[in-house]
C-alpha cells in the first residue's frame, strides 16, 4: 500500500512520522493510495484543505489535544487497519465574503463558517435564505453555519444541534443572540443559500471565518455547500465518524 505521511509540527507527531516511514515507506501525496495525517483535529482540517484537489482518502491518527476526526495512534498493522476502515464523505461549505473595500474572498470550510463581532458593539445582521429575508435584524455576538462533521465543534459550544452525518442538512446557529430573544437557530436543507448582511459595518464591524481563514470587516457573506469539492476520511470500524456523532448526543457533561 502506497502511503503518504504528513504530520503536525509537534515533536511527538514528527517522531511518530519518522517511525511510520521506517516501517511502511513514504511516497508523495499525489502518488499515494492513502494520506496518513498525524496530529489533532486542527491539523486534519489543514490536511484536508492542502490536499483536497488530490482524489485520495485521508486516514488520521491522533497525536494532538483534540481528535474527533482522528483514529487512535498505533504503529502496528496500519495497512490492515486502513483496509478495514469505513469511509466518510465530507462536503465543505463555500464562503464568499465581501469586505468594506469591496474586495471578495472565497474560502472553503469543512467545519463551519462563522461571523463574529470585532469590537464591544453587538453585531446587527440581516439573515436571508435563498434570497428571502428571514430575519431583518439579528442582534448577536455572531452567527455560524455548520456542516454535520463540524456540528460537534464550535456549533455545539454555541448550543447548536448535533447533525447526523448522512442527514443532508446544515445548522444555522446564533452566537449569544440578544434579539430576537427566543430565536435559537435553524436546521437547513443542504442546498440552502445563506446570505448574511452586516447592517452597520462602520460602527459594528464583523469578521467572517471559514475554518481558519479569516476575513475582517465584512459587509456581505454568502454560504452554500459545495458538492463538487468533497473529501473522503477513513475511520476504524469501532470509531467511525457516524457513530461518534451519534454518541456525542449521549455524552456526559
Amino acid at each position: 500500500m502506497r502511503l503518504a505521511f504528513v504530520a503536525s509540527e509537534t515533536n511527538v507527531a514528527q517522531q511518530a512520522r519518522r517511525k511510520l516511514v521506517e516501517l511502511y515507506g513514504d511516497v508523495p501525496a499525489a502518488e499515494a493510495e492513502v494520506i496518513v495525517a498525524l496530529g489533532g483535529d486542527g491539523f486534519m482540517l489543514r490536511t484536508l484543505h492542502a490536499h483536497r484537489a488530490i482524489p485520495v482518502p485521508v486516514y488520521g491518527m491522533k497525536l494532538g489535544r483534540v481528535g474527533f476526526l482522528m483514529n487512535k495512534y498505533r504503529l502496528d498493522e496500519l495497512p490492515e487497519r486502513i483496509e478495514r476502515s469505513h469511509t466518510a464523505q465530507l462536503f465543505p461549505l463555500e464562503m464568499i465574503a465581501t469586505d468594506a473595500d469591496g474586495q471578495t474572498r472565497r474560502a472553503l470550510a469543512f467545519n463551519e463558517v462563522s461571523l463574529l463581532r470585532q469590537t464591544n458593539q453587538a453585531a446587527h445582521v440581516e439573515v436571508k435564505l435563498n434570497d428571502i429575508v428571514k430575519l431583518t435584524t439579528l442582534i448577536c455576538d455572531g452567527i455560524l453555519v455548520s456542516t454535520p462533521a463540524g456540528s460537534t465543534a464550535y456549533n455545539l459550544s454555541a448550543h447548536g444541534p448535533i447533525l447526523p452525518l448522512d442527514a443532508n442538512v446544515l445548522a444555522l446557529t446564533p452566537i449569544s443572540p440578544f434579539r430576537p430573544r427566543r430565536w435559537r437557530g435553524a436546521i437547513l436543507p443542504h442546498r440552502t443559500l445563506v446570505s448574511l448582511r452586516v447592517l452597520d459595518p462602520g460602527k459594528r464591524p464583523v469578521s467572517a471565518t471559514a475554518d481558519f481563514l479569516e476575513v475582517r470587516n465584512v459587509r456581505n457573506v454568502e454560504i452554500r455547500q459545495s458538492r463538487e469539492e468533497g473529501v473522503r476520511l477513513l475511520f476504524d470500524p469501532e470509531h467511525n465518524l457516524e457513530q461518534r456523532i451519534l454518541d456525542e448526543q449521549f455524552a456526559p457533561d
